[in-house]
């Protein structure tokens, strides 16, 4: 019986990462809610743990010598799990060369452009003062476009994004299932909307996507 993991989350795509992970490596753990909208994450017990006060983060009671390990960003924690379960990490070493290559794409393109075309579309225009800013929603929309083209194109003649199903998919999935939020089109995306639906239908995506979903205000 493994010692479980401490997951420090809450109900957002980067989380959502972390606990659909979990679930698929079938492992146990604690989770430990980190509020962000009222600062836990700048909590010094939490910055101990994620330095960059930014969730997820998990600690590993079962390190790689035996000791504790905390790890931030949800990118390191994926690898640290697929290389730690020996799963979903790639099936040759080309193929991990892959995995990781579009887990790089979704940490350094897909999760901050469609996060900042959230912002922009759906928070900023109702702030106090509202901050509606037509220059910013089309500069973030149109990027998050050309970033799921990209994606269209990878996911022709192969079930997931690297042929297998991976780290990369629980790491682009979260995103790109709201689409539509980013005011996106999935005409003309064949491939995107079978995947979407594909890995929708995993149980454990199902269970990491629902994992204290009813704390999520949007």
């Amino acid at each position: 019986m493994r010692d479980p993991i401490d997951l420090y989350y809450w109900p957002t795509p980067n989380g959502w990462k972390i606990s659909i992970a979990l679930f698929e490596f079938d492992l146990p753990f604690e989770t430990h809610l980190i509020n962000i909208a009222k600062g836990d994450q700048f909590d010094p017990n939490f910055l101990k743990v994620a330095p960059n006060n930014r969730i997820p983060a998990i600690t590993d009671p079962n390190g790689p010598d035996g000791n504790p390990i905390s790890i931030f960003e949800s990118g390191a924690i994926l690898q640290y799990l697929a290389h730690k379960m020996n799963r979903f990490a790639g099936t040759s070493k080309r193929n991990c060369i892959a995995v990781n290559q579009w887990l790089m794409w979704q940490v350094g393109g897909v999760g901050p452009m469609a996060g900042q075309c959230h912002h922009f579309i759906k928070y900023a225009p109702f702030m106090d003062p509202p901050n509606d800013l037509p220059y910013a929603k089309n500069r973030y929309r149109t990027e998050t476009a050309r970033l799921y083209g990209v994606l269209e194109d990878q996911l022709k003649n192969q079930e997931y994004i690297c042929g297998a199903y991976s780290i990369a998919d629980m790491a682009v999935w979260p995103w790109a299932s709201l689409w539509e939020g980013q005011e996106q089109i999935l005409d003309g995306k064949p491939n995107l909307t079978a995947w979407l639906e594909r890995v929708a239908n995993r149980p454990a995506v199902q269970k990491g996507r629902a994992h204290y979903a009813e704390l999520r205000s949007a």
